[in-house]
């Protein structure tokens, strides 16, 4: 059963339930109003007669006077004067066809008003009036009001099968025409595939759900386009960075098989072997690390950390790799609380960004110095400077872009996937990377975080 006809199911059985309740409201207020309607006729009629009783005040003269002004108006009426003491004054018709007992007349002289009963299918009343001291019942059969009765459940049966047949109609036509964006929608990504990322739902101008749902999937299928190309763009650049050494490696394999060389140089072939194993494994490594790195989210687990303290160590270990290398730790500000300074984060991804960003600043700089400057005006920054060739704008828009290196990089070993790294960390740790010219000469990265709120 399709979603359609669910609804549209669904529909009618809200509609029948609220049709059912309704009538069976309406049939059991008339119901109940025949009842009453009825009970308060034979009342009047009790009353009537006793008027008459009390006026006639002869018992001689009662049956001939009752008998020609209290004819049967109600179908089967039967009409009852009984004396105080249990006997009875008059009877119209004359075959009784009513059971007087002893608990009835209590019942009756012991009731507020009047005593409502039911006997042989026939509605009762029985009234004592203390003026007279007599009792009068009188009891009829509403045929006619049955019949109405009767008539109005027929009325409201064939009324609500006739609304449930049209209300489905209208809820099936209802249903068809409130999916057909939907429908509309499900053709359009029946079409949508990873070889056609390009086609795109139509959007409206109407501000409904259906809108929602095709900008979501417009947006998705931008995201999808995005990481497809990301990928297959990463893929390319990872089999060509690996078919340069495989290849380098193979020819001079092949030229050793080819040629009797001697000890030494046999060494020199191993040697240069090695270097490209290790640029292999490097690239491995990197490739590892970017792969994992695409499964890491922020987790508010992670420990509180003091982002000086993470920034001398990470200054102290590259200091150790890089001889020649002078870094400077600045405070552009000084922080007025010790918040300030503080990040979730963790300890070992950031060491490895900074690391990147302090070994790419020394390779490309002139001087061979690095300025690392921390500011908590507005936000957490840090900052990294160095002297040497600036970054064009083209560059710029692609230097997080695995395996990408600008100009300035022709005359370093690398596989450009330093920045790749370091950009994905800052991400994870809800910071942001940014490249800034300064001068002539001078580049600064610049990594930003959002203060720290204690959770």
């Amino acid at each position: 059963m399709n979603i359609k006809l669910r609804f549209a199911l669904l529909f009618t059985l809200f509609a029948a339930v609220t049709l059912f309740i309704s009538s069976a409201i309406i049939f059991l207020l008339y119901k109940n109003y025949r009842y009453d309607d009825f009970y308060n006729r034979l009342k009047n009629q009790s009353i009537s007669l006793h008027d008459d009783y009390e006026r006639l005040g002869k018992i001689v003269s009662l049956h001939q006077l009752f008998t020609i002004e209290h004819k049967s108006v109600l179908p089967q009426e039967q009409k009852l004067i009984i004396a105080a003491n249990g006997t009875v004054l008059y009877l119209y018709p004359d075959s009784p066809k009513m059971t007087i007992n002893r608990d009835l007349l209590f019942n009756i002289q012991n009731s507020s008003g009047s005593y409502r009963f039911t006997q042989n299918n026939k509605q009762c009343v029985g009234v004592f009036f203390q003026k007279t001291n007599s009792y009068i019942i009188v009891s009829a059969f509403d045929s006619t009001g049955l019949r109405k009765e009767t008539n109005l459940l027929y009325i409201i049966l064939f009324v609500n099968i006739g609304a449930l047949m049209l209300t489905a109609l209208l809820a099936f036509l209802f249903v068809q025409q409130a999916f057909k964006p939907l429908v509309k929608l499900s053709r359009q990504m029946q079409r949508t595939t990873a070889l056609n990322l390009t086609e795109r739902i139509d959007e409206t101008k109407a501000s409904d759900e259906v809108q929602q749902i095709a900008q979501n999937f417009n947006a998705m299928l931008d995201r999808l386009n995005q990481s497809f190309e990301s990928q297959k763009s990463f893929v390319q650049h990872a089999s060509h960075e690996l078919r340069t050494p495989l290849a380098t490696m193979l020819s001079q394999t092949e030229a050793a098989l080819n040629r009797d060389l001697t000890t030494v140089e046999f060494k020199k072939v191993l040697q240069s072997l090695k270097e490209e194993q290790n640029n292999l494994i490097e690239l491995a490594n990197s490739l590892l690390i970017l792969s994992q790195y695409e499964k890491i989210t922020f987790s508010y687990q992670w420990p509180v950390l003091r982002i000086d303290e993470l920034l001398y160590e990470t200054v102290s270990v590259s200091n150790n790799l890089f001889s020649t290398m002078e870094v400077e730790i600045l405070f552009e500000n000084t922080p007025l609380e010790e918040t300030e300074l503080l990040i979730r984060g963790n300890d070992a991804l950031l060491k490895s960004a900074f690391s990147n960003l302090i070994k790419n600043a020394y390779l490309y700089s002139i001087d061979k110095k690095v300025t690392i400057s921390i500011n908590t005006e507005k936000q957490l920054s840090i900052s990294f400077l160095n002297t040497g060739n600036q970054l064009s704008d083209e560059e710029v828009e692609k230097m997080v872009v695995p395996f990408f290196r600008g100009k300035n990089a022709s005359f370093i070993k690398g596989y450009g996937v330093g920045l790749s790294i370091i950009n994905k960390v800052i991400e994870i740790h809800n910071g942001k990377l940014e490249y800034k010219k300064l001068g002539e000469n001078t580049n600064l990265f610049m990594v930003i975080f959002p203060f720290f709120v204690e959770e």
